[in-house]
């Protein structure tokens, strides 16, 4: 299926991107014998691959605004379009070697997510989706999964680390549903759980504080691919509070009272 222009270039800049970064993920990989340690390195190639993605996207559409993760956000002439970058989601696993990261872009109209790609350079998987044109992985057309009984499902989360203050909340979470369910993945990137999800290899999805670069793509892509995605407050704000649930249509209902479910006094 083809996209649009707006996806076209989106896709192109994701990949661009991409490569570049598996460029220096090698490097890392190299550095990680080295005594003084990729850390600076990956910031570097973090920033440079923000930069190469704000530039193409700017080119392309010079009067759409810009929100990435690592600098400011840039107004655009036009205020209802907004490019939404993560240049690299998983730098942890970035940081280390492991081959589990991607590019996110998203792009929001009037306050909503109209198309987002997630771009996987290491095993050269792109998830797309377009409002209302469904979700794809790369030429193939994606759904959740239809699996309906919490014991056969697995789901996915981020774990709060480093004195996050939301971890007391995320252990109460993993104490309610490991028991009921298949297992429980962390594999340390929130945009590519999203379309993991949204690719049937997991049933759902759900994590506290991210931000919306994070998972804006992701959204769209699990929206079109037949998930349900809700605020994790039902009242809430997903890309306001950083907050989300996500799953196939079949088990959200019992997978999210499992995770809503409040501690009795």
């Amino acid at each position: 299926m083809a996209g649009s222009a707006n996806l076209n270039v989106m896709m192109k800049t994701a990949r661009k991107a991409g490569r570049a970064l598996l460029k220096d993920f090698t490097e890392v990989e190299n550095l990680q014998v080295s005594t003084k340690g990729p850390g600076d390195f990956v910031s570097r190639a973090d920033k440079q691959a923000e930069a190469t993605i704000l530039e193409d996207l700017l080119y392309a559409r010079p009067t759409y605004g810009f929100l990435g993760e690592e600098g400011k956000e840039i107004e655009g002439d036009d205020p209802t379009r907004r490019w939404i970058v993560d240049p690299l989601d998983g730098t942890t696993n970035f940081l280390h070697g492991l081959p589990h990261w991607a590019v996110s872009i998203a792009l929001e109209h009037k306050g909503q997510i109209v198309s987002g790609v997630i771009y996987d350079p290491v095993k050269d998987e792109m998830f797309w989706a377009e409002k209302g044109g469904g979700a794809w992985l790369n030429e193939s057309r994606i759904r959740a999964s239809v699996r309906h009984r919490l014991i056969e499902s697995i789901f996915s989360t981020g774990l709060p680390f480093a004195g996050r203050a939301d971890l007391p909340d995320t252990l109460q979470d993993l104490a309610r549903l490991l028991p009921a369910c298949a297992g429980v993945r962390r594999f340390g990137a929130a945009s590519l759980d999203l379309a993991y999800v949204a690719a049937g290899r997991y049933e759902g999805f759900w994590e506290r504080n991210l931000h919306s670069w994070d998972m804006a793509a992701g959204l769209i892509i699990a929206r079109e691919a037949g998930c349900i995605v809700e605020p994790l407050n039902p009242n809430g704000d997903i890309l306001a509070d950083g907050d989300v649930i996500i799953a196939n249509e079949p088990i959200f209902d019992t997978f999210a009272k499992v995770i809503r479910k409040k501690p009795s006094a």
